[in-house]
């Protein structure tokens, strides 16, 4: 079912609702108002009838006088019935009333109490006990409220009729308020359908600015834009690796058919499969990286207990057999008032966090003809930082907005070996360790990268 449509029922469902019992409560009041005031114009009639006929005594004489039957009835269809001593009748307003309901009740009468009671299908009496001179009466009055029951029955009309109005107009203005209040969700769906992988650039209006809707639609823009970084980038990393892997089995095809039509001696076969084999070597080596980044992107298995500080050494052995001549410093910073022998302890994979950390030592010894300083610290109980420093020639602002970009490579990277993913493979692994890995540097004043990990409490 549509949204709108929903909307629609729930608003009338619940406008029904309200309506409906709205309409009991008043159709509820104003039968038990007619039914109390009916009753006490019987219980009228019958203490009337007590000061017309006992009080007088017409009962004892048989003598009405001037007083007719029908003088006494003053309500539709009245009946009147009056029992002396010993429950016999001594008075009937007419010859055919059934007297049954009324002596069943004559045993539960008491002086000067009104008791009320149905009498028929819409006929109400009403018995009341009455003492005269020592002696017990019981006089009965039944009628029946015709007025009454025709305004009871003109309010339940109305009441149906309104009702049955009002929900055709809580439907039409379901409708419409709905609508209204979707079109805003309907323009953004219109504005999303669009959207394509070719034109990612655009973004979803955002309305006021104010309400639910916006934040939708700026929740959309932001996942557009995060879209939008990730096609450029994943379009920039295909056209960079396939140029970078072109290269290389290029010159492994052109080095095997140039020794396959003109290597005629062993040392001239020699020298092309030398060739081949550096070019096979270096389509291996970035085959490896390719895989390294693709796997930091993939589902890892469950992480453990990590020491940081074993990572940062095994990193720094790797360096040191790497660059043998480059001098690499570990320092070690402040570290919790309350640790005690597991320090450096974090959640995570070794392996990953040992390549990230040899990814910066290796960029730093690269790059750089002076010492590199590797420093592990806390920053504040439940952060380890590691930090590490060169002497290099540095970047310049518009090459550290694009270090993160994979085989993208900086003006000072010609002529150095490398492809350009050590970075970009060290951000994911941060990143996927819930930590953040920050560059800063300035042309000819070296670079300092520096990460940040969530530690496990000591």
């Amino acid at each position: 079912m549509l949204i709108r449509n929903k909307l629609m029922l729930r608003f009338t469902l619940v406008v029904l609702a309200i309506q409906v019992s709205f309409s009991a409560f008043i159709y509820y009041f104003n039968a038990s108002t007619r039914a109390q005031r009916f009753e006490h114009r019987l219980g009228t009639s019958a203490t009337l009838a007590a000061r017309l006929l006992i009080r007088p005594g017409k009962l004892q004489t048989g003598q009405l006088g001037s007083l007719r039957r029908r003088d006494l009835l003053t309500l539709p269809e009245e009946q009147i019935s009056i029992y002396g001593p010993g429950g016999k009748l001594r008075y009937s307003s007419a010859d055919d009333i059934d007297q049954g309901p009324n002596r069943a009740r004559l045993g539960a009468l008491r002086p000067g109490q009104f008791t009320g009671f149905g009498a028929g299908a819409r006929r109400e009496a009403v018995g009341l006990g009455y003492n005269h001179e020592g002696e017990q009466y019981a006089i009965f009055v039944s009628a029946d409220d015709q007025l009454g029951w025709a305004r009871l029955y003109q309010l339940g009309l109305l009441l149906l009729l309104g009702n049955v109005g009002a929900l055709a107009l809580t439907i039409l203005a379901g409708w419409h308020f709905a609508g209204a209040a979707l079109a805003p969700v309907a323009r953004i769906g219109r504005q999303a359908g669009r959207i394509s992988a070719t034109n990612l650039g655009r973004r979803l209006s955002e309305g006021n600015g104010r309400d639910e809707l916006a934040q939708l639609a700026r929740a959309f823009n932001g996942m557009l834009a995060g879209l939008e970084q990730a096609f450029e980038a994943q379009r920039s990393f295909l056209a960079h690796a396939s140029h970078e892997l072109r290269t290389p089995l290029t010159t492994l095809t052109g080095t095997l058919e140039t020794a396959l039509a003109y290597d005629a001696t062993l040392p001239d076969a020699r020298e092309s499969l030398a060739h081949s084999l550096d070019a096979a070597r270096h389509l291996q080596s970035l085959t490896t990286s390719l895989l390294a980044l693709a796997k930091a992107d993939g589902t890892l298995p469950p992480f453990a207990p990590v020491r940081l500080d074993e990572c940062l050494s095994q990193a720094l052995d790797f360096a040191h057999a790497k660059y043998p001549g480059r001098e690499l410093r570990l320092a070690f910073g402040a570290l919790p008032p309350t640790a005690e022998s597991d320090v450096f302890m974090l959640p995570g994979n070794a392996e990953l966090l040992t390549t990230a950390l040899l990814n910066l030592l290796d960029n730093a010894a690269k790059y750089s003809a002076g010492p590199v300083l590797a420093e592990l610290a806390y920053e504040g109980p439940h952060t380890l930082r590691v930090r590490v420093s060169d002497a290099g020639p540095g970047l310049s602002p518009d090459e550290l907005s694009h270090i993160y970009e994979p085989l993208y490579r900086a003006a000072g990277a010609v002529g150095r070996p490398g492809y350009g993913l050590g970075l970009p493979l060290t951000q994911r692994i941060v990143r996927r360790h819930e930590g953040r890995l920050e560059l800063t540097s300035a042309v000819g004043q070296g670079t300092t990268a520096t990460v940040w990990l969530p530690a496990t409490p000591v």
